[in-house]
């Protein structure tokens, strides 16, 4: 597998525009990464990204994610979960 960005984005809808712009306006120093298993290979991807074009410190969440309400117990300002389904 190429992990590289552009091949994670022609598979994945990720918004990475709109979280580096929630990332901004949450004023946050420190955020964590949640992924589902099949995304976690792409983390350290998503992490040089979203540092490059935010300046603050991110974390992956390499514990379990059965969904949106399984928040991880974390120092982090702000979590940012991906999915593989919206969430409404």
């Amino acid at each position: 597998m190429d992990y590289k960005l552009e091949n994670l984005e022609k598979d994945y809808e990720l918004e990475l525009d709109r979280v580096v712009s929630e990332i901004g306006k949450s004023k946050s120093k420190t955020v964590l990464l949640q992924l589902p298993d099949g995304l976690k290979p792409w983390g350290p991807i998503l992490v040089d990204y979203l540092e490059q074009k935010t300046d603050v410190k991110i974390s992956i969440w390499l514990g379990d994610c059965f969904g949106a309400c399984d928040l991880p117990n974390s120092d982090a300002n702000l979590v940012i979960q991906f999915g593989h389904a919206k969430w409404e």
